[in-house]
């Protein structure tokens, strides 16, 4: 197991927080965002969809942007290619998110670097439907 996929931080973002902006998620059933999306709001979980068209999703509104957000988010979860993931990393530690989850083949090591010395638990390279399922 790589220490980007530490049990303990998975362990967090699954069981105990709550708010999840997901980068990427539009209204479209057919993208693997949607399911996840709509996955964890059946666990629970409120969802917030980051989306520069901001959409309703799920019966959730969008936000263009992680910093439009007018609530604490406790999970930034990245559904975008690995050469795009890595500013939203930073845009979560930014916006002071407790914790940056990277999808099923989104990698940054340099990404997991500052979020891990900015002190933000970060997990890359799997999917919450994956871990659940491990359980």
């Amino acid at each position: 197991m790589s220490d980007w996929q530490k049990q303990e931080y998975v362990d967090l973002m699954l069981d105990d927080l709550k708010v999840w902006a997901i980068v990427g998620l539009s209204g479209d059933p057919s993208r693997t965002a949607y399911r996840i999306a709509d996955m964890l709001q059946r666990r629970g979980k409120q969802i917030v969809p980051i989306h520069p068209n901001a959409p309703v999703v799920l019966g959730e509104q969008g936000y263009p942007t992680l910093a439009d957000v007018p609530f604490p988010i406790d999970v930034v979860d990245v559904f975008r290619r690995s050469d795009a993931a890595g500013e939203f990393a930073d845009q979560a530690v930014a916006v002071d998110a407790k914790a940056v989850w990277f999808q099923l083949g989104v990698i940054d090591e340099d990404a997991f670097r500052r979020t891990a010395e900015a002190g933000v638990p970060m997990v890359m390279d799997t999917c919450p439907a994956i871990e659940w399922g491990k359980r």
